[in-house]
């Protein structure tokens, strides 16, 4: 059935009109006071904000044995970002014929995905947003700093104090921005969460991270997986000021 020139217009508008509403619906914390903010709001406020986002973390291959050992390394890593996936190194053919033994070995690996959340934990909206909702947050040491936290990174069998056991991490991550020097974490520290690991990144305030920088982008190693993420500062701001 065909729609009239009045129909189809009426039905233009009808879905601009939701399509509003769908959004105003999904922000509705920004027009509240934090004491009305609802357990759907905190929710969102820590899965899908300005501070809180999922991502998809590459994976990388694992190495060959001929290309460990040309490394001087011997059988799989283990750790942290190791532990929990599956050996995916591709497998030596064996040659059906004297022909097809000449053929070349095709390296078959391709870039695989792993979905982690990120948080910026030291941001105000997102404290609030754990107290309001019962989420436990990392016990990180420091309290006067940038703090970034990645969950979900598969359990590792690992122990330890979580600042040793983060320590190798801590070169391996940034805070970038356009024009500046990147920012090192000054510690990382390492919790068993209850859906994975928490890997917690603490960057000094000194950095001093402003509106004018526009952007702010966090990268970071953890074992196999790759890890990047860009954040706004301009959404990044609650009531009236920028909230890290």
């Amino acid at each position: 059935m065909m729609l009239t020139r009045k129909s189809a217009i009426r039905a233009f508008w009808l879905l601009a009109a939701s399509a509003v509403m769908l959004v105003a619906a999904e922000n509705t914390w920004k027009d509240k006071p934090t004491s009305e903010w609802t357990d759907q709001d905190a929710h969102q406020i820590l899965t899908d904000s300005p501070w809180a986002k999922t991502i998809r973390a590459t994976i990388a291959p694992l190495q060959t044995e001929d290309e460990r050992r040309a490394g001087g390394n011997m059988g799989l890593p283990r750790g942290i970002g190791f532990d929990g996936f599956p050996d995916d190194r591709p497998r030596p053919r064996v040659p059906t014929g004297p022909i097809d033994a000449l053929k070349p070995e095709n390296d078959t690996r391709t870039t695989r995905f792993f979905t982690l959340q990120l948080r910026w934990e030291s941001a105000l909206p997102i404290r609030v947003a754990e107290l309001k909702s019962h989420a436990l947050a990392p016990p990180a040491s420091a309290d006067d700093a940038y703090i970034m936290a990645v969950y979900g990174v598969p359990t590792a069998n690992v122990k330890g104090d979580p600042r040793t056991l983060g320590e190798p991490l801590r070169g391996q991550a940034a805070l970038r921005r356009e024009g500046k020097k990147d920012v090192r974490p000054s510690s990382v520290e390492v919790f068993q969460g209850e859906d994975g690991m928490v890997i917690v990144y603490i960057f000094p305030l000194s950095a001093e991270i402003t509106k004018k920088d526009q952007r702010v982008e966090f990268e970071a190693r953890i074992g196999r997986l790759g890890v990047a993420q860009s954040f706004s500062l301009e959404e990044m701001q609650f009531q009236g000021s920028l909230a890290l």
